[in-house]
């Protein structure tokens, strides 16, 4: 593991889950499992082996789950134990130690941007943080948010995750007009908020991972509440801060699923499948019967 530049992460778990109902009904969209493994833990592990010591998780009602899945399951484990079933209890046990967990709870869904203000009183006033959004695993040699913090140590400012996409659908994202500076690093000039397809500045997408400043929180602050769903933006923050500081973006080396939506949930768990050490070869002989 890397020594890292940034010692936390922000992970916004308050979202509802509405494209995921009845599933999420009674769960949080972040434990619907990839396998045998929640997606919120892929998210952790990524900022773990990114360097990362404190993970502070912005929750909302229903989200329990999230906290019990990264505390110490004692009932279990004595369980486990007792049937010797060593292997298991070590892999259970290692989740409530990958990191130091805290918790805040965001009132009401006011968007990304309020979730982030709910836990600046847990970021140092000069502290730049690691946020990854609940939706987005990528699939790497190095973790996304290590590549990241590359960028990051190398020009101090704001640095943010991008993908492409067909242009057909940047309707869905945060589409940005960037200019490459080096191989796979872009200096951005503007954010345009799911843009007609016709009039996207470009098909490189902001993927839900950022290194933030403190200069960010005080952007955030700035902002006025939208009047009708009294929401703020993170994006709107971003777009403010431009204004006066440089924000880079890193075309990221790996594969991303967007679990947030049904069919990427879906392909995350084939490709996952396909690769899981005691599954693969029986998965790969169905798919090649059903297919």
């Amino acid at each position: 593991m890397k020594k890292s530049t940034i010692n936390k992460v922000i992970i916004p778990v308050a979202g509802l889950g509405t494209r995921f109902l009845p599933a999420t009904k009674a769960q949080p969209k972040e434990m619907l499992p990839i396998i045998d493994k929640p997606v919120i833990q892929y998210l952790v592990e990524e900022a773990v082996h990114s360097g990362i010591t404190d993970v502070v998780f912005v929750t909302g009602r229903g989200k329990r789950a999230i906290e019990d899945h990264f505390d110490f399951a004692p009932e279990l484990e004595s369980a486990l134990l007792n049937k010797n079933k060593q292997d298991a209890f070590k892999e259970v046990r290692s989740i409530s130690e990958l990191a130091r967990f805290s918790y805040v709870r965001q009132n009401l869904p006011r968007g990304d941007g309020d979730a982030l203000l709910c836990a600046e009183h847990l970021v140092g006033k000069d502290e730049s943080v690691g946020v990854l959004f609940g939706d987005d695993i990528v699939d790497s040699v190095v973790p996304c948010l290590s590549q990241m913090e590359d960028v990051f140590k190398k020009y101090g400012d704001v640095v943010v995750a991008l993908d492409t996409v067909p242009r057909s659908e940047v309707c869905h994202y945060g589409v940005v007009k960037a200019v490459e500076i080096s191989k796979n690093v872009y200096e951005i000039k503007d954010i345009v908020e799911k843009p007609n397809p016709k009039d996207a500045p470009s098909n490189l997408i902001i993927v839900g991972k950022y290194i933030i400043s403190p200069r960010v929180f005080e952007e955030l602050r700035k902002l006025k509440r939208e009047a009708k769903s009294g929401e703020i933006r993170l994006a709107d923050a971003l777009k403010n801060l431009l204004k006066s500081r440089p924000i880079y973006g890193l075309r990221f080396q790996g594969k991303r699923y967007d679990c947030g939506s049904k069919i990427g949930f879906l392909k995350a768990t084939v490709d996952f499948a396909l690769k899981h050490p005691t599954l693969k070869k029986e998965f790969r002989k169905y798919l090649k019967k059903v297919v």
